[in-house]
């Protein structure tokens, strides 16, 4: 059996960005569980069989959430069932204090918390697949898909987190900080550019690569369901919780 003829003949992916767990207002809309957001993402990822799920940044809202919430969530993601790649973001980057230090993540199988003891990349080589990302490693500014890597699998998907300027917008001498841009989307000849940092979905870019935005869980309800197809097709479609 070939690499791709795994799972129906397709590579499944499930991206989800922004869950900001935490111990306050995400919790609130969970009763009181900070981690509600990562538990439905990981159950729909389980439901869909999926073969990676990608989460793209600010997964914890800050560094200060208790020990408790971050043992649930390293228990979620020990227990997911698929592989989860996470990309630190600005509002949990991997500094020496970070949740992923406190809570033993890089000894958590299956979990790969790019940046933490590798070079920000992942190879699942059953499924010819690559995925890459640049974490945030403090909370200064930084550009998210700097330094493309060069594709050396059948498939390989970049990681992202941070603001799309579109061009009539990119001189903006207000704009914010952890730019991507039109060029920098395209320069990572990526087959998928997995976006976090914005509440809401959206497709992003000028087309040459399809870059998504998944969206915060707890406001679009929903998560990206990429399917890489033998033929070479990707499909990307958003799917509710």
């Amino acid at each position: 059996m070939s690499d791709l003829q795994i799972n129906g003949g397709e590579v499944t992916l499930v991206h989800s960005s922004d869950l900001h767990v935490d111990d306050g207002r995400i919790a609130a809309q969970h009763g009181g569980d900070g981690t509600g957001g990562l538990r439905a993402v990981l159950a729909f990822a389980r439901r869909v069989e999926a073969d990676a799920v990608i989460l793209a940044g600010d997964t914890f809202d800050n560094h200060m959430v208790t020990g408790e919430t971050v043992e649930r969530a390293g228990r979620l993601l020990a227990e997911a069932g698929p592989p989860v790649v996470l990309l630190p973001g600005n509002h949990d980057p991997l500094t020496a204090d970070s949740v992923y230090a406190r809570g033993g993540y890089g000894a958590i199988p299956g979990l790969h918390v790019l940046g933490l003891g590798d070079d920000g990349a992942v190879r699942f080589e059953r499924h010819g697949l690559e995925i890459w990302g640049n974490p945030h490693r403090d909370y200064r500014d930084m550009a998210p898909l700097q330094n493309p890597r060069p594709r050396t699998t059948r498939w390989q998907i970049c990681i992202g987190h941070g603001h799309y300027e579109p061009p009539e917008t990119w001189h903006d001498p207000l704009r914010p900080s952890w730019l991507i841009s039109d060029a920098a989307i395209a320069a990572t000849g990526a087959d998928y550019v997995a976006l976090g940092h914005w509440d809401r979905p959206a497709q992003v870019g000028d087309g040459r690569i399809p870059a998504f935005y998944s969206g915060s869980p707890d406001w679009a309800k929903s998560v990206n369901l990429v399917r890489l197809h033998s033929g070479g097709e990707v499909a990307v479609t958003r799917a509710g919780l």
